[in-house]
C-alpha cells in the first residue's frame, strides 16, 4: 500500500489543477500553427488569444501588453538583458542608463542575470533588507539617479513569502525617471496583483506556480514602456518574443488563470487557518526555534522555520520518509549545499540558515495533513537533534 504524500512544496511547483489538466487534454489536437492562415491556425490562434484576454484582464492589463514565455526565468532575464542592449538596434531610450537596482533576496534567475550584467559593465546595486526580509526604501532613495535605467524588485519572496510595496517603490522609482519590474511569480495567483495601482512597467508571472502546467510563463509590458527582445528571429508575439507559440501551454496558463480568480478568495481563507495551524504547532511542541519572513506582510501560505541545531537536509529526507515533501529554499538553488543567501541576508548566522525549512501550502492540503506533519515534524526534529554535535539550547544565537 503506498504511503499517502503530504505535499508542503506549492512555492516550487503545483500540481495541475483537475479542470486544467481536463481542459488541456480536450485541446491537445489543437496542433495548428497559430501564424498560419487556415482553419486550424485561425483555431490555435483564437484559443492564445483568449488566454491572453484572461491573463490581461486578471492583473488589469491590456491583452497586447502580455506576451507569452516559457518560463517566469526567461521573463525576468528578458526585462533584465533590456539594458545591456543598443539603443541603436531597440530604440529602448533607457539602455543608455547602464546601471540597474534590484535586491539581495531575488530568485536565482535575477541573482545570476545581474552578475552576467556586471560582467558586461553594467553598475548593480543591491539592496539590503531588514530581518523580515523588507527591503530599505531609504536606500533605495539614496542610491535612485539619472544613471538609473532599472529597478527590479519581486513582489513577494520564493523562500520567506515577505511581500514588499511594490506600489511605494514604484512611486520612487518613476520620480527618478527609471523602469519599474517585479517578478510576481510568487504572488499571482494568491494575492490580488493589478498592474495600474501598482505603477510597474513590467511583470512576469508563471504557470506551474498557480496549478498549471510547466513550460509557460507570461510577461506584462506597459504599452507605455519600451522594450527590447530577448529571443530574436520571428514575429510572433507582435515581434516581441520570436518561436512558435506552445499553444497547449498557453491553453493550460488560461485556464489556470480562470480557476484562481474563482478560487483565489477561498484559497486565502483556508490555508490562511492551515499555515496558522501550523505555526501554532511548532511554537507548541518544539523549542528553539526561528520563524524567517514578515510576521504580516507574508504569503499566507508560506512558512519558513529555522531549528536550532538541525541540518535543514537531514529534516527534509526524514520527513521525505514519513511522506512529507518540503523544502530548504529555493527550488532553483536545491544543488547548493551553501546556506540560504536569503536567510543570511535577513541577519541570521550560517548555523540558522543551514537549518531552514520552507512549508508551503496549497490548495490540496487538508487539516488533516497538518496535524499529521506537526506530529510527524517534532520526533524528526528530535531524532536529528539527538545527532548533532553542537545542539544545545541557546548554542545558535545568530538572531
Amino acid at each position: 500500500m503506498n504511503k499517502k504524500i503530504i505535499y508542503l512544496d506549492n512555492n516550487a511547483t503545483t500540481p495541475i489543477h483537475p479542470e486544467v489538466a481536463e481542459f488541456m487534454i480536450d485541446n491537445i489536437n489543437e496542433y495548428g500553427n497559430p501564424s498560419s492562415l487556415h482553419t486550424l491556425g485561425r483555431r490555435a490562434r483564437a484559443l492564445i488569444e483568449q488566454s491572453r484576454q484572461q491573463i490581461a484582464s486578471f492583473i488589469n492589463a491590456r491583452a497586447e501588453e502580455i506576451i507569452f514565455v516559457g518560463s517566469g526565468s526567461e521573463g525576468n532575464n528578458t526585462v533584465l538583458q533590456s539594458i545591456a542592449c543598443s539603443s541603436l538596434r531597440c530604440g529602448f531610450d533607457h539602455c543608455n542608463k547602464r546601471k540597474i537596482i534590484t535586491t539581495s533576496i531575488e530568485h536565482p534567475c535575477i541573482v545570476e542575470t545581474s552578475k552576467c550584467l556586471k560582467d558586461k559593465g553594467i553598475e548593480v546595486i543591491y539592496l539590503p533588507v531588514d530581518r523580515y526580509g523588507k527591503i530599505d526604501l531609504n536606500y533605495l532613495e539614496d542610491n535612485l539617479d539619472e544613471k538609473v535605467g532599472l529597478v527590479s524588485v519581486m513582489m513577494a519572496n520564493n523562500e520567506i513569502g515577505t511581500i514588499q510595496d511594490i506600489q511605494r517603490i514604484s512611486e520612487l522609482v518613476h520620480h527618478k525617471n527609471a523602469l519599474m519590474h517585479t517578478d510576481a511569480v510568487q504572488a499571482v495567483g494568491k494575492i490580488p496583483v493589478d498592474v495600474r495601482k501598482l505603477g510597474v512597467d513590467f511583470l512576469t508571472l508563471s504557470g506551474h506556480k498557480i496549478y498549471g502546467p510547466k513550460g509557460i510563463g507570461a510577461l506584462y509590458v506597459s504599452s507605455q514602456a519600451h522594450y527590447c527582445p530577448l529571443i530574436r528571429g520571428g514575429h510572433q508575439e507582435r515581434n516581441r518574443r520570436a518561436g512558435t507559440e506552445n499553444t497547449l501551454g498557453i491553453v493550460g496558463l488560461g485556464k489556470a488563470i480562470e480557476k484562481r480568480s474563482e478560487e483565489m478568495e477561498l484559497d486565502f481563507n483556508r490555508i490562511s487557518n492551515l499555515r496558522n495551524l501550523l505555526k501554532q504547532g511548532i511554537e507548541k511542541n518544539i523549542e528553539d526555534v526561528h520563524f524567517n519572513g514578515h510576521p504580516e506582510d507574508c504569503l499566507y501560505n508560506t512558512l519558513n522555520v529555522s531549528f536550532s541545531g538541525a541540518e535543514g537536509e537531514s529534516i527534509l529526507l526524514y520527513l521525505d520518509l514519513e511522506g512529507i515533501e518540503v523544502s530548504t529554499g529555493s527550488a532553483c538553488s536545491s544543488g547548493s549545499l551553501e546556506p540560504s543567501y536569503v536567510i543570511l541576508a535577513t541577519g541570521l548566522d550560517e548555523l540558522w540558515a543551514h537549518s531552514s525549512i520552507r512549508f508551503s501550502l496549497g490548495r490540496e492540503n487538508t487539516e488533516q495533513d497538518i496535524v499529521f506533519v506537526i506530529d510527524r515534524l517534532k520526533q524528526v526534529i528530535k531524532k536529528v537533534r539527538s545527532m548533532s554535535t553542537i545542539y544545545h539550547k541557546g548554542k545558535c544565537n545568530g538572531k
